[in-house]
């Protein structure tokens, strides 16, 4: 039977529909606050039954946000007595089922068997680790595109070690379309999540297997569950899944482990020309452009992060306007073929530009499924944070590619440890001028800022930013003492006929943590938002207690 997470704030309520979904035979995972119901789990959940206020309606918004980044296709029922604040918020959208309270028992049991029998996947059991390829059969009643959930390993693959990078695996769905996989070395076995395509209703066969021609010399795959989930046209997640570009590799990438796509996302909007969706994708390096060094000071991680495609969507769902960002960063109308709805992408340059993708066969293809990114209140490396295996993989890279130094050896390019760098998010604003961030460690006079006295490496966007400052071995967020903006110049301000009266604002922190030894984010310091306003050359400080 499937796995219910319950979460409820009134402990009477979330006893009383425990006791009710067990005596209909689910199993229940209770969980009594949002933070409680994000604690990693050994066995993901079939659906998701939350109440909305827990215990303010904000609360449970965000809740559904963090959700749905986690965990993109896990269906969510909402229960409320007040449904109309959550039909007039965007998350709506993010769920399956509104509940109105009280419901009868007879109609919330009805809602979550047709969520969790809407998944319409298959889950298979564990066979022998060793298998290198199988058949997995699973059966459409309509039309639909599809997701599959590939619950893959490759013990023994470091993506750090030459010839053990990691496993390729190829999929051949009904002995025609194919696409690859790539599988990392991971503690425990890893889901993959692509999407299929369109498909017609009826049988259908995934064959997966290892790819000896893409695959790492050493790197043997273990092929441990699948499951499938059609994706209704009635669905909100149809037409962000419809859209989803394909992705060819990079010439130069292929077998060299190198600037590989890891993860997909999409955000949403609108504008005079009707509703748009745009699609970005995270890429394990950045092989051109920005250095190492200035990617930490300014960007505060070392993938690349690269919006690729945006369309905008006529009254049917489809495509009334595109763009994709090709050479020099342009935004060009995206012109190529399409499969169904999807189109076909291609990076041309070290920084992941892309064109439409040639016809004629390929090596790669990557299909992935893009998680929903609401990036109101957060930058966009939030997405790492809820897959931290960016952040590791990132880091292997490094090491593989001789960009790492030894710790407090400033110089050059390269950098130090990852591990030990103080990742800070802040909401900036700046005219004309730059700015960086500073912090001060306790029982020491010194600051040290992000931009490593390199005036380029202010940071001269305005939005959601994040930056890094690297602190000695050992550092711990209780050893920082205060932590500061700095506001500067533009670099190139020389040049331009512009007086210095440059003004930088920073008004809120987000997130301020370290990454732990195992690359995961760590839990982030919570500061108040401070709503400075510096002039050029100023500085300000918070103290920390």
């Amino acid at each position: 039977m499937a796995r219910i997470l319950l979460v409820e704030d009134d402990p009477d309520q979330r006893l009383l529909r425990r006791l009710i979904l067990e005596r209909a035979g689910y199993e229940v995972n209770p969980a009594a606050s949002p933070a409680e119901a994000l604690t990693p789990r050994p066995t993901p959940p079939d659906c998701v039954l939350m109440d909305l206020r827990l215990p303010q309606v904000a609360d449970g918004l965000q809740l559904i946000r963090s959700l749905r980044l986690l965990h993109p296709n896990l269906p969510i029922a909402v229960l409320s007595g007040r449904t109309h604040e959550l039909d007039a918020a965007p998350e709506s959208q993010l769920v399956q089922a509104t509940l109105a309270k009280p419901i009868r028992t007879e109609m919330l049991l009805k809602t979550l068997a047709r969520l969790t029998a809407a998944l319409a996947l298959l889950l298979l059991l564990p066979w022998a680790a060793s298998a290198q390829s199988r058949d997995f059969s699973f059966q459409l009643p309509a039309p639909a595109e599809v997701i599959a959930q590939l619950t893959l390993a490759s013990p023994g693959s470091d993506w750090s070690i030459p010839s053990r990078e990691a496993a390729t695996a190829l999929l051949t769905l009904d002995q025609t379309s194919t696409q690859q996989v790539t599988v990392f070395g991971t503690p425990q076995p890893h889901t993959y999540t692509v999407f299929l395509g369109p498909l017609r209703p009826g049988p259908h066969t995934l064959h997966i297997e290892r790819d000896p021609k893409l695959s790492a010399a050493n790197s043997p795959l273990e092929i441990a569950a699948a499951r499938f989930e059609s994706i209704l046209p009635s669905d909100p997640r149809y037409l962000p899944l419809a859209h989803a570009p394909v992705l060819l590799p990079r010439a130069d990438t292929v077998g060299r482990f190198s600037d590989t796509p890891l993860l997909a996302y999409y955000t949403r909007g609108a504008d005079d020309a009707g509703p748009w969706l745009e699609y970005t994708v995270i890429f394990s390096n950045e092989d051109g452009g920005t250095s190492t060094r200035d990617l930490m000071a300014r960007w505060g991680r070392t993938t690349d992060i690269e919006y690729l495609y945006r369309v905008w969507l006529d009254p049917q769902g489809r495509p009334s306007k595109t763009l994709i960002q090709t050479r020099e960063h342009k935004d060009v109308p995206y012109e190529g073929r399409r499969e169904a709805l999807h189109p076909i992408l291609c990076p041309v340059t070290e920084i992941n530009m892309v064109e439409p993708a040639p016809a004629g066969p390929t090596p790669i293809r990557y299909q992935l499924v893009p998680v929903f990114a609401d990036l109101a209140q957060a930058s966009r490396e939030i997405v790492m944070d809820h897959n931290p295996l960016t952040y590791r993989i990132s880091a292997q890279e490094l090491i593989r590619e001789d960009k790492l130094r030894p710790p407090a050896t400033p110089g050059g390019d390269r950098i130090s440890d990852p591990r030990l760098y103080l990742i800070v998010e802040a909401k900036v604003a700046s005219e004309r001028a730059a700015i960086q961030l500073l912090v001060r460690r306790r029982n020491s006079t010194k600051w040290t800022g992000s931009a490593t006295g390199i005036g380029k490496d202010y940071i001269e966007r305005s939005g959601w930013v994040r930056a890094t400052i690297e602190l000695p071995r050992g550092t711990r967020l209780s050893d920082i003492a205060e932590i500061g903006a700095q506001c500067l110049s533009r670099r190139d301000l020389e040049r331009q006929p512009i007086p210095k009266n440059g003004l930088c604002r920073l008004e809120a922190f987000g997130k301020v943590f370290f990454l732990g030894n195992d690359y995961t984010p760590q839990p982030p310091l919570k500061l108040p938002n401070p709503n400075w306003q510096l002039q050029i050359g100023e500085m300000e400080t918070l103290s920390l207690p």
